[in-house]
């Protein structure tokens, strides 16, 4: 039985702020941000677009790149998470 992929993903948000979370599947997530049906901070910040997304071997791993980008400044977000290698 082969087990899902893990994606860390980067959503721009209306008001120009940055939204990171982890899914198995970024666009049916994306669109439950959408809808209202996702996080907290994405029903008061609506999201407009998926700016990236980087696949993981394990939620565990997704996790703490979730983590490690949540850290990050603003401007380095989106560069830390298009970049190639870990």
């Amino acid at each position: 039985m082969r087990t899902a992929s893990w994606f860390l993903y980067l959503l721009e948000c209306r008001d120009g702020s940055y939204y990171a979370g982890i899914s198995t599947d970024v666009e049916a997530r994306f669109q439950a941000h959408r809808a209202g049906k996702g996080a907290r901070y994405t029903r008061a910040h609506p999201p407009l677009r998926i700016l990236a997304s980087r696949p993981y071997a394990d939620r565990s791993a997704a996790s703490r790149a979730e983590w490690q980008i949540k850290q990050l400044p603003r401007e380095r977000k989106l560069a830390w998470l298009e970049r190639q290698e870990d």
